[in-house]
């Protein structure tokens, strides 16, 4: 399969060069340290013109960490402050500050008025965001961070997902060769391959200082039509593992959780559990047998 370059100045939140170079950048390594995040976006976007050559900047603080239980709830029924729009965002994507009492915690917000239309995925992205988390959750992978829907947010109706401090110079196919990650690279392969998402980037997975894999921008998913396009083909052949077997079995006896049958359509949950479906009748992880089933960029 494709191996880009370990480097790429088109990672998703990844940190500038500059700061780089500074001894500060040790605290990214802290998930939940007092950390200064910057963010430059250098691209020449016309329709960026007024955020080009701006920042955020803000001190990473959580009380409650991106998996917590409690994370749902702060999302839900927290006030959001508007810190920034994110750079390298094809859509309107907000960087926001969730305060509820005592606790807080930084998110990602993606508000459906920002989405660009796309000719072949309908509108209200943000709710396949929260239907990739709400599998995730309920097939018990925990892979996604906590994503919920915020009927009343700053810009409308949108998903709201809890920020991971990650190591942002870390990316797929810098992380693949480790072993110690193997068994969550297949979990998350997986996940895909029910979700059918159409771009699983390199860039978009994250890992935080605990060695946690987190898989972000999820929004093209779940269409009902083949879209898969990702960048974890590498366990090609493998055997699933009798855990995950175990969860697709639960998955297709159980039905889909009341959140996601919400969330999609009837046909794309029929198509869902088709998936779980085959993936579970052919035991092992499939091959790309066109070849072009990779996302691009590929990070």
């Amino acid at each position: 399969m494709p191996d880009p370059s370990a480097e790429s100045n088109h990672a998703p939140y990844e940190v500038s060069e500059s700061e780089a170079d500074e001894p500060e950048v040790d605290e990214l390594e802290k998930v939940f340290g007092d950390a200064e995040y910057e963010y430059e976006d250098d691209e020449d976007d016309e329709d960026d013109e007024d955020e080009e050559g701006q920042s955020i900047e803000f001190e990473y603080s959580a009380t409650i960490t991106p998996g917590a239980t409690e994370m749902a709830e702060l999302l839900e029924r927290g006030s959001i402050e508007i810190l920034g729009l994110m750079p390298w965002s094809s859509n309107g994507t907000y960087l926001v500050q969730v305060t509820r009492g005592s606790d807080h915690a930084p998110a990602i917000y993606k508000p459906e008025r920002g989405e660009r239309p796309l000719w072949d995925f309908p509108g209200a992205l943000w709710k396949r965001e929260v239907a990739t988390y709400e599998l995730s959750h309920w097939l018990g992978f925990g892979s996604v961070p906590t994503t919920v829907t915020r009927q009343a947010a700053p810009m409308g109706p949108g998903s709201l997902q809890a920020f991971v401090p990650a190591l942002f110079s870390e990316h797929y196919f810098t992380l693949r060769d480790r072993t110690d990650l193997t068994d969550q690279f297949k979990t998350l392969c997986v996940l895909d391959l029910i979700a059918n998402s159409a771009d699983r980037k390199g860039g978009h997975c994250l890992i935080d200082s605990e060695n946690q894999i987190w898989a972000i921008d999820n929004g093209l998913s779940f269409h009902e039509e083949p879209k898969l396009r990702t960048v974890i083909w590498d366990f090609a052949g493998d055997p699933l593992p009798s855990s995950t077997a175990h969860a697709l079995l639960s998955l297709l006896e159980t039905g889909l959780s009341p959140q996601l049958k919400v969330l999609l359509t009837p046909t794309e949950q029929e198509a869902t559990l088709r998936r779980a479906q085959r993936v579970l009748a052919q035991a092992h992880f499939p091959h790309d047998m066109t070849g072009r089933s990779y996302p691009w960029p590929l990070v």
